[in-house]
């Protein structure tokens, strides 16, 4: 046995660090110890309980932490101590049985300063003063039932806040015990905790910046704002700053960060302090239309760009970070604001928007950011740390990750609470391309790969063939820990996740349409479960048309998210509407079921493959059940096959680990192009072609080119060649 301890903000870090020291060396006593949280609504301000012991033997202790010799009204402190945690536990129906309330609660003075002697004059049965030899004694004399372990996992969420977060914001009420509904119903249900990197990455303090990396579902977004929440808390005279790239995810922050901090207080966040901004921003007096890039302008007097100008001068897919860029020349001086900014998707954001919210914050710099490499969408990628924040003027990181102290601020989710293993593990092999067929003159149908082969074990990943090394045939799978079986449970792997390959796209449409309509009218499914994604999002609005009208056709509404609503709404809830949407907005939501339409667009492309299998492998870890993958043509039969090799692997990613060259060179050849440049390779290629052919057919000579050009030509040949 034995308990895991999470250490957060603290004032009284001496005494406090003694009982951590006592409870992590022992093994008499089991359960979840944070210090500094949760933070609990008292009588005229909320606070944080110094140290929180929640164990399966005996419920919740309290710990009352003295520092030095002065315990003052320690009575009454365990007093208050027991009444909030009773008041704020007792609220939830899980924890009670009837009119009874289950969990055991009791507190504890710990004062370690103090003498034996005043340590036994003080302490009585029912307000125990402990300074450290009597820990262990009194926690074991605690009475123990097996009440305290049937609610260990319910107690322990709703202490963490997370109860809410798991409440349908619309109760379901499923008529068919094995319906859909009924079943998503027992997915939404099932107890949320969090697990212990989770639990670091919010309590944790932050002096300087964090890193958080995880996959789709691992609970990024869940975390930030949990860690917003906890932060505002604590601090309330802070200026915080939540920033993301998708819009719609707007509506979501402010959802989970408001019901957080209710839960903990009892009250909403100050919204002027704690500010949930989008990455890009507009200008103008609506400070809803506000983000950290217009802010930034605006503090700095550098030129503002909107999406439009910014595309005009730097390409659409360049465009923010081209307008950052040119911010952070124009500045000489910008005032510090924030005390903390927390970033989502920081893989779609540039590393200059990462450097200009550093620029915005005051000492210590406390910014968190979270990102997926695989769910980048732009085929880049975050550079080293280094390289975003810079040195100083003796050369050193401003921000590093490597060494036993920044390796803290390094937090690495491995968990993935929405996707089922099988519906993961086929997102990455499409993603990275693990089973696409070799195309001529190629050694490997890898698309991509992570740049650290150690990611693969961090992200969940058991080697069971290796070793992860160059040139090695590896196979890797998740197990238990890293996917939980009740994801997979509730239904079968043929109906977690399917791929169907149509003649037409009539028939295509055709087909999702009267499955659409099945789940919502004979599955139990509502409409807000289900969202339609076309992965390629220029393309959205156009092939999606057929589709929508089809669906109106059957009496069921439908809407396009971003355009038929708001650009920071997603779910049109209270209009019972199925959402459609290309995947720049799917990103950061999730649903029951989930339809990827058109799936075969650009899947073999020459250019910009990397982002195109980025797409693939977001839209379908949107899904927290099942997914349907479908497409049309020879395209799309490649796509089934690749999925029908994962099948035939007992989702497994098996593949031949590639070297460094060959990494480098799939780096080169599906980065992305922009379509200008496409042109005038296309057009050099051609003119390539034209030149061997006059070569060949003796129509010139190698002579005839200049010596210099025909040196060049041939040493660059031969070095690609890696000769």
């Amino acid at each position: 046995m034995s308990v895991n301890v999470v250490e957060g903000a603290v004032s009284k870090p001496v005494a406090t660090g003694e009982l951590v020291r006592i409870l992590r060396n022992q093994a008499e006593i089991s359960g979840e110890m944070t210090t500094g949280f949760p933070v609990v609504a008292g009588d005229s301000h909320a606070f944080a309980i110094d140290s929180l012991l929640v164990s399966p033997l005996f419920g919740v202790v309290a710990f009352d932490v003295v520092e030095g010799n002065e315990l003052g009204d320690f009575e009454t402190r365990q007093d208050d101590l027991v009444r909030v945690l009773k008041s704020r536990l007792s609220g939830h129906r899980e924890l009670n049985s009837r009119r009874d309330f289950i969990p055991h609660i009791s507190a504890v003075t710990f004062a370690p300063g103090i003498s034996d002697d005043l340590a036994a004059r003080l302490s009585t049965a029912d307000y125990p003063v402990l300074n450290g030899d009597g820990v262990l004694a009194t926690l074991s004399a605690l009475p123990t039932d097996a009440s305290q372990t049937a609610i260990f996992e319910v107690l322990l969420s709703a202490v963490q806040n997370l109860l809410p977060m798991r409440r349908a914001r619309v109760p379901r009420s499923p008529s068919n015990a094995t319906s859909r509904g009924a079943r998503l119903l027992e997915l939404e249900s099932s107890i949320a905790t969090l697990d212990g990197l989770q639990s670091r990455a919010v309590i944790e303090p932050i002096d300087g910046v964090q890193r958080i990396r995880g996959l789709a579902g691992s609970g990024k977004t869940v975390v930030l704002a949990m860690k917003a929440a906890y932060l505002h808390t604590q601090h309330p005279e802070w200026k915080i700053a939540v920033t993301f790239n998708t819009r719609s995810l707007k509506d979501q922050f402010r959802r989970l960060i408001s019901g957080f901090s209710f839960e903990a207080t009892g009250e909403e966040p100050d919204w002027k302090q704690l500010r949930i901004l989008n990455a890009w921003g507009g200008i103008g007096k609506d400070p809803e239309r506000g983000g950290i890039y217009s802010e930034f302008c605006a503090m700095s007097g550098a030129n503002y760009f909107n999406f439009s100008e910014a595309a005009n001068h730097w390409g659409s897919s360049n465009a923010f970070a081209g307008a950052c860029n040119a911010a952070l020349k124009q500045t000489v001086e910008i005032e510090e604001t924030y005390d903390a900014i927390l970033v989502d998707e920081a893989q779609d954001l540039p590393a200059s928007f990462l450097k200009m919210c550093h620029l915005m914050l005051k000492e210590p710099k406390r910014l968190v950011y979270a990102y997926d490499e695989l769910q980048n969408l732009n085929g880049g990628g975050l550079p080293s740390p280094e390289e975003v924040f810079g040195s100083d003027r003796l050369g050193r990181p401003l921000v590093e990750f490597e060494s036993p102290e920044g390796s803290k601020r390094d937090v690495v989710l491995e968990k993935c609470y929405r996707n089922s293993r099988p519906v993961l593990v086929t997102a990455h092999a499409l993603g990275f391309g693990i089973y696409r067929q070799s195309p001529p003159g190629q050694e490997t149908g890898l698309v991509q790969l992570f740049e650290h082969a150690s990611l693969w074990e961090d992200i969940g990943y058991d080697v069971d063939q290796g070793p992860l090394e160059e040139n090695r045939e590896v196979v890797l799978s998740r197990t238990e820990r890293s996917s939980p079986p009740l994801l997979e449970r509730h239904s079968p792997i043929d109906d977690l996740i399917q791929f169907h390959r149509f003649d037409s796209k009539e028939d295509q449409n055709a087909w999702v349409a009267a499955q659409i309509e099945s789940n919502i009218r004979e599955d139990e499914l509502r409409h807000d479960d289900i969202i339609v994604i076309n992965p390629n999002g220029i393309t959205a609005r156009k092939n999606l048309a057929p589709l929508r009208a089809d669906l109106l056709e059957r009496g069921i509404s439908n809407h396009l998210a971003g355009i038929d609503t708001s650009a920071d709404v997603f779910f049109d809830r209270e209009g019972k509407s199925v959402t459609f949407t290309g995947i720049y907005r799917a990103k950061g939501n999730e649903a029951g079921m989930v339809y990827i339409v058109n799936a075969e667009e650009g899947v073999e492309a020459i250019y910009n493959l990397s982002s195109i299998r980025n797409r693939l492998f977001t839209a379908i870890t949107r899904s927290k059940a099942w997914v349907r993958v479908v497409g049309v043509g020879d395209e799309m039969d490649l796509l089934v096959a690749e999925f029908e090799r994962a099948k035939a692997e007992n989702f497994k990613l098996h593949f031949r680990y590639p070297t460094a060259t060959e990494r480098e060179k799939l780096t080169m050849l599906h980065r992305d192009v922009s379509p200008e440049l496409a042109e005038t390779i296309r057009l050099r290629k051609k003119s390539a072609r034209d030149l061997l052919d006059d070569l060949e057919e003796q129509r010139m000579f190698p002579e005839d080119l200049d010596p210099e050009v025909r040196a060049r030509l041939i040493e660059r040949l031969l070095s690609s060649d890696g000769s």
